[in-house]
């Protein structure tokens, strides 16, 4: 397969491939709660010629290829949008009160798309298995974990993988694709909630009482202890509070507070360390003032760990369907004159895939300030440009192509089987 023929067949199929990517753009959903999106898009698959599958609790899953003996290369899509309310000057706008995708996932879903029907055409020369992906509840970093948990990595076994993600604002040409060097590209990130009980009563008694705003004011400064005087100069985390609850009166003292927060992190140990030091700092704290406190974590996710292997492959890959619109982030880094290599500080839930089988992210520029799209992803104003759409399926599709190629005859699977 020659670079420049697939990238001119992904040129082809733009306009098909604005039109999915305008029609999910109108109607997000979010969460698990992705029934329409995934209707479409077994729909699309299925008038490809491909018998598209449910995975998990909303996820939908194919198999291009399989008619030579080969390793599986899987392709990942998310479907999700965000709880918010659009404000983007765009003439095909959110129709759902409330959602809208305002980090590119229509984009990814439509690309996919895209990169099934060039897969589909040249399903005779795939050496192996190309498994598509699409998951929902990203947002919230459980809808990967939860369709590995109902087997997307098995039937045929995954034996490597590859996202995309497109960037607003990015100051480049739209279809620049900037692949992850090796090693960790995006932190892990949790979810927490805080419970103080405390024992309300009069605001003017408080000795009646025992105050659980106070205790939570405390808590609050005694974690930020933790980055400054626990953890090591070269252990990078964030730990933010972002909400507050108590309390409905001002001359009472409430019974309970419940503060809320994220933390990430670029190391799984320094994850866990910080989880519990907060279990023991709060549960402590709020006892010094009579209190109690307990923490716990809801939806989270690991560090998104790239493969170096893949890393150095797929960025061959990339120079030779994109030329110079293709480099590495070593080579951003050089050609921004910055001392330090940039790090996302968004996780991304594909990090459970990354976490089975050898992965790779790609960053897609989808935006240039100078051509008007100023706003980054969950900016509610934020925009996408279209023109980066092509280059997007041509990718996905090439990569795994080419990966397939230079793979032939490792790792061989049962062309046939459950497809999940």
């Amino acid at each position: 397969m020659k670079a420049e023929t697939l990238l001119q067949e992904a040129r082809a199929l733009e306009t098909e491939i604005i039109k999915n990517r305008r029609y999910l753009h109108r109607h997000p959903e979010t969460g698990f709660d992705t029934g329409v999106t995934a209707a479409y898009v077994k729909k699309q698959l299925e008038a490809m010629g491909y018998e598209a599958a449910a995975c998990g609790r909303s996820g939908i899953t194919a198999l291009a290829g399989g008619k030579k003996d080969g390793p599986v290369f899987l392709i990942r899509a998310d479907m999700d949008a965000l709880p918010m309310a659009e404000e983007a000057d765009v003439d095909f706008p959110s129709e759902t009160p409330g959602k809208m995708h305002a980090c590119g996932h229509d984009m990814h879903t439509a690309m996919l798309l895209g990169a099934a029907k060039l897969l589909k055409a040249h399903e005779s020369e795939i050496n192996g298995t190309v498994k598509l992906m699409f998951q929902s509840a990203e947002e919230i970093f459980e809808g990967s974990h939860d369709m590995i948990e109902a087997g997307v990595l098995k039937h045929p076994d995954v034996d490597a993988a590859l996202m995309i993600h497109v960037m607003g604002g990015m100051p480049m040409p739209a279809g620049t694709a900037i692949v992850c060097d090796g090693g960790v590209s995006a932190p892990g990130a949790d979810y927490f909630t805080i419970q103080i009980q405390g024992k309300g009563c009069h605001g003017s008694m408080p000795n009646n009482g025992i105050d659980p705003i106070n205790a939570a004011a405390h808590i609050i400064i005694a974690l930020q202890e933790i980055h400054t005087r626990e953890l090591a100069l070269s252990d990078e985390a964030v730990l933010t509070f972002g909400r507050i609850q108590g309390g409905g009166a001002s001359n009472v003292i409430p019974d309970t507070v419940e503060l809320g927060g994220t933390i990430r992190t670029y190391d799984e140990e320094v994850r866990a360390f910080i989880k519990t030091r907060m279990a023991e700092i709060a549960r402590h704290t709020a006892a010094a003032f009579r209190a109690s406190a307990s923490v716990s974590f809801g939806s989270g996710c690991p560090c998104l760990s790239n493969d170096p292997e893949l890393a150095v492959a797929t960025l061959s890959y990339a120079k030779e369907l994109l030329g110079q619109k293709a480099m590495s982030v070593g080579e951003l880094n050089a050609l921004s004159g910055a001392k330090k290599p940039p790090k996302t500080a968004g996780s991304e839930d594909f990090a459970y895939v990354s976490q089975e089988v050898p992965s790779i992210m790609i960053a897609l520029a989808a935006g240039n300030p100078q051509n008007g799209y100023c706003y980054t992803q969950h900016n509610p104003k934020v925009k996408f440009d279209e023109a980066a759409l092509a280059e997007g399926s041509a990718l996905y599709a090439y990569a795994a192509l080419r990966w397939l190629e230079d793979h032939a005859g490792e790792n061989k699977t049962e062309s046939e089987g459950t497809v999940l």
